[in-house]
């Protein structure tokens, strides 16, 4: 998880989507899940507030099936699909000066993955983050949640990572440290969507406008 103040612009995308809901969630994607190295509880979905629900929704969109898409203003992931239709997750994103903007593309994943803290988080705090210089092992308190996926360019690793959260009500906010949160069923269900290679295209402010 990055927190360096980054400026990574990637060129910004030509964006232009509109969205409307036309399939309703429910419980059951937020059922408990006993069979995962560390079993999540279920979610009441009341709990949830309508907006920040998986739901598969029409999208249009230039960009191809398959391509990720954070609309950082609106607080939300799109998983492009065929046939003008995407499946929309409510994130939790970075604080400002901490996100990422512009094209990057998944260059690995990891279940239950270890969060090793950057050099300049251990910096800014290290009080909080020194003791964790070598890696804290996956589990239910570590920042990364149940899965995360490694964003990379040009064969780097920018840090920036979409990944669960042991947070859930930072979901909606702009509270992190630059990466992308999600609650942790739906980054196991997008997870299990995306491929390594895949493309992802982040939205700030300044690229809508």
């Amino acid at each position: 998880m990055s927190i360096s103040r980054r400026g990574l612009i990637f060129g910004l995308p030509l964006f232009l989507a509109g969205c409307s809901t036309t399939s309703m969630n429910s419980q059951a994607d937020y059922a408990a899940r006993p069979s995962e190295p560390f079993p999540l509880k279920e979610v009441p979905i009341e709990k949830i507030k309508p907006e920040l629900r998986r739901t598969e929704v029409a999208y249009a969109t230039p960009h191809k099936p398959g391509t990720i898409v954070v609309d950082t203003p609106a607080r939300r992931l799109y998983y492009v699909l065929e046939n003008g239709r995407a499946m929309r997750y409510g994130v939790g994103v970075g604080r400002a000066g901490l996100a990422l903007s512009g094209n990057a593309y998944v260059g690995r994943k990891a279940e239950w993955p270890t969060w090793t803290p950057t050099a300049n988080m251990i910096r800014r705090d290290p009080k909080k983050n020194l003791k964790f210089a070598g890696g804290m092992p996956g589990g239910p308190n570590n920042p990364l949640g149940a899965r995360a996926m490694y964003l990379y360019r040009g064969g780097g690793d920018t840090h920036f990572r979409i990944h669960g959260t042991n947070q859930p009500d930072s979901i909606g906010h702009a509270m992190s440290s630059g990466c992308i949160r999600m609650m942790n069923h739906d980054v196991i269900d997008l997870y299990a969507r995306v491929k390594v290679g895949d493309r992802v295209v982040v939205i700030q402010e300044t690229a809508r406008a």
